[in-house]
Parts: structure tokens; C-alpha cells; sequence
């Protein structure tokens, strides 16, 4: 029961013993105990019972090298919950099968889990994924970038003057690198040389700045055409909204953004700069 489970880790955590399902209802109850409990409609999960004869559950990871994990350090995972709905393990391994999925590129938060995914294709006898965990993007105090670091969606960044092609070279430099030198580069570019051996292990700090200072170099690399239709909808903006003066009238005129752009396009480092 849910009682008993809540209990059960207390005790281990009191005692400093190892935190799991001890098979309670596997040691304590006979199988026709169980089934007739199952038949009855009595509440239930369906668990993977780690194989006693596997020590070792090991991958080679393209970022991380060589990992190994000591299975009896597993304990007994929840594949179907009581409400009959497979638990994301399950759930996840059979769809990347049932996909083909040949590569599985994920956070480095993931990789503990990974042992279990890798004991459930074993069980199902089928061939795993080749693995890559990527680094974590981290704030300036280096712990998991959150929202108290200021971490919004690229919806947010996109109407805060950030150019999409700057937040798309950003997000690549997290973690990966073309060369020791190079940051500016384009969708192109990357598509040509993305290697996952140029993917480092240690967590990318999102520096905000940086952002900024890149978004300027993109929006100095604009047109004056081009710059003054990016501009255009944040100066009609309402004025409370960071927009011109209300007394402004809308839609402006284009001859006016294409004279107004030249004298302000050096200073921007955000599209919404314009209105200062």
C-alpha cells in the first residue's frame, strides 16, 4: 500500500540503508495471493524486477565514454501504475523502439535512469539506442538555470528584441563548440559541422550577457530594410508597452523607419532599443 511504501523509506532513510522496494509482496505473498488480489480489482503496479544474475549494466556513451552501473544498487521500478497508465521508462523505451529511434541525445539528468532503460530493451530483446547526455545549462552560480536566474521561454526573448537566428547561435554554443575561436556562424554552418565529439561534459553557463552582446552583432549584420521591418512592430507598440509616443500614428511610415534605422542601427543590442 502507499502507507506502507511511505513507511518502508522512512525506516530506510533512518537506518541509512539503501533507498528501494524491498519486494515485500514478492517474498511475502504467494502467486496465487497475488493473482487473486489482481482479480479482485484490488489497486496495484506492475514492477521490473532487476535480474539477481546481471552485477553490471554498462553503455558507452558518445560524450561520456565508458559508464557502468552495479545493479544491486537498482531496486524494482514501477513500469505499469496503479491507474493501468505505463510510467515514462516504459512508456519511453517502447516508443523509441516502436520509432526506430537510433540515437538518443539527452540532459546528463537522464543518465541515471538509463540502466533501467537499458535492463527493459534487454528484457524485450531488442537492440538499444546508441546514447549521447548532454551538458546541463547552468546559471551564473552554476546550479540548474531556473527561473530565479531569469530563465524565460524564446517566446519571451523573441519579444524582448532578440533575433532568432542570435538565440539559435546561442543555444548551439551551450555545450558545443565549431573551433576555439568562432561564435558567429549560421544555420548552415552548423548543420555542416555539428559533431557530437565536439560536445563537452561539464555544464554551460547561460550568460545573458553574452546574449546580448551577440544579438547586437546579428542586428548590426542586418540590411537597413530588413532591420527596419524587425523594428517596426516593437516602435508600434503601445507606448506603455515600450513603443513610440501614442501621439505617433500607426502604421508608420515606411520612408521614416528606412531614415530612422541608419541612426540608431550601431547602438542596438535589442530590437526594442529602437524606441529609446
Amino acid at each position: 500500500t502507499p502507507a506502507r511504501l511511505v513507511e518502508m523509506r522512512k525506516t530506510q532513510t533512518d537506518t541509512k540503508n539503501q533507498i528501494g522496494y524491498d519486494r515485500h509482496c514478492l517474498t511475502t505473498l504467494t502467486t496465487e495471493e497475488r493473482q487473486r488480489r489482481v482479480a479482485s480489482g484490488e489497486d496495484h503496479v506492475i514492477r521490473f524486477r532487476i535480474p539477481e544474475e546481471q552485477l553490471e549494466v554498462a553503455i558507452h556513451d558518445v560524450i561520456r565514454g565508458d559508464v557502468t552501473w552495479d545493479s544491486r544498487l537498482l531496486d524494482d521500478f514501477v513500469m505499469i501504475k496503479s491507474d493501468g497508465f505505463p510510467t515514462y521508462h516504459l512508456a519511453n523505451i517502447v516508443d523509441d523502439h516502436g520509432m526506430e529511434i537510433t540515437h538518443v541525445l539527452r540532459a546528463e539528468e537522464w543518465l541515471p535512469s538509463t540502466p533501467r532503460h537499458l535492463l527493459l530493451y534487454k528484457a524485450f530483446g531488442w537492440e538499444p539506442p546508441i546514447y549521447a547526455h548532454m551538458p546541463m545549462i547552468l546559471g551564473n552560480d552554476r546550479s540548474k538555470l531556473s527561473k530565479r536566474h531569469g530563465a524565460t521561454s524564446a517566446l519571451e526573448y523573441k519579444e524582448n528584441g532578440y533575433l532568432p537566428e542570435t538565440l539559435f547561435n546561442f543555444m548551439a554554443l551551450l555545450g558545443w563548440s565549431l573551433d576555439d575561436h568562432t561564435e558567429i556562424f549560421s544555420r548552415d554552418d552548423l548543420v555542416k559541422f555539428f559533431t557530437l565529439d565536439h560536445v563537452g561534459k561539464a555544464g554551460a553557463i547561460f550568460d545573458t550577457e553574452k546574449l546580448t552582446w551577440m544579438n547586437g552583432v546579428y542586428i548590426r549584420a542586418l540590411s537597413i530594410p530588413e532591420l527596419a521591418s524587425r523594428i517596426q512592430p516593437f516602435l508600434e507598440r503601445p507606448q506603455k508597452e515600450g513603443g513610440l509616443s501614442d501621439e505617433v500614428a500607426r502604421p508608420l511610415d515606411k520612408d521614416f523607419l528606412l531614415h530612422l534605422v541608419p541612426l540608431v542601427q550601431e547602438r542596438l543590442k535589442q530590437l526594442s532599443d529602437a524606441t529609446d
